[in-house]
């Protein structure tokens, strides 16, 4: 398009019709005249966008409840079954509130009890082969003829628990407090204890346990062997025993004031 020098284009505005001067160049120009389509265009692109993440979005919720069904039939089926490969119960009750509830005679291998509150429930007579019961709290618990054998019980509170004729062979129960425990005929064979709690139990340790027919003052290394007279606790520190605790024989040394339970 060519134009002339001060040339007057008439145009309207939205308000009234007037002239304008503009100054041209004689050199030729163009007007490029763009339209809205590339306006248009994105907000449909945009709109593409959102629904392509609606839809991923809605794929994950899918997926998501999936598996979570996937999990609760496994769950199931392991619970059926006894546990993964039938080794356990894999009942799971981690932090549960399970205060005065009654459970005798049930199958709790290997289940998880970390952090449960189990203060004064019945739990006699049932089985807790390779359990886990750390910082689990048992006030006042009924575990009478309860199989705890292979159990970690470390940090547990068992004041005042009943563990009459209870099977705790190998059972770990570092730091954890017996204070008041029934434990005749319990059997603590091989299990780890820190010596203080060892030597309190043996003060007053009684019975012989009817399952294995091993003596629980036996058990505990009571003043007895060398090997039993102090516990095997994580901590190196305890497990040490105290100087002149034992004589040459392997036996308490009265000397000492830790052979009242003798």
């Amino acid at each position: 398009m060519y134009g002339t020098k001060n040339a007057k284009i008439p145009f309207s505005s939205s308000a009234s019709e007037r002239s304008t001067t503009l100054n041209f160049s004689s050199k030729p120009f163009s007007i490029t005249c763009q339209s809205e389509t590339q306006n248009d265009a994105e907000p449909k692109k945009w709109r593409k966008v959102v629904v392509s993440t609606a839809l991923a979005a809605a794929a994950v919720v899918g997926f998501s409840a999936n598996i979570s069904a996937a999990m609760a039939d496994l769950n199931k089926f392991e619970a059926e079954t006894r546990g993964e490969f039938g080794i356990g119960s894999a009942a799971q009750f981690g932090s549960a509130d399970l205060k005065k509830t009654v459970h005798v005679n049930e199958n709790f291998r290997r289940a998880n009890f970390t952090s449960a509150d189990m203060r004064e429930s019945d739990f006699s007579g049932s089985t807790f082969n390779g359990a886990y019961l750390e910082k689990a709290v048992a006030y006042k618990a009924n575990f009478a003829g309860a199989d705890l054998s292979d159990t970690l019980m470390d940090r547990m509170v068992l004041n005042e628990a009943n563990l009459s004729n209870a099977v705790l062979v190998r059972s770990v129960l570092t730091r954890s407090d017996l204070g008041g425990a029934k434990i005749e005929g319990a059997d603590f064979s091989d299990a780890v204890l820190d010596l203080t709690q060892k030597q309190a139990l043996c003060k007053y340790a009684n019975g012989t346990n009817p399952i294995t027919g091993v003596s629980t003052r036996k058990s505990l290394g009571c003043g007895n062997s060398r090997r039993n007279a102090y516990g095997s606790p994580s901590s190196p520190l305890l497990s040490a025993p105290p100087q002149k605790l034992l004589d040459r024989d392997g036996f308490c040394d009265p000397a000492t004031g830790l052979c009242e339970a003798n």
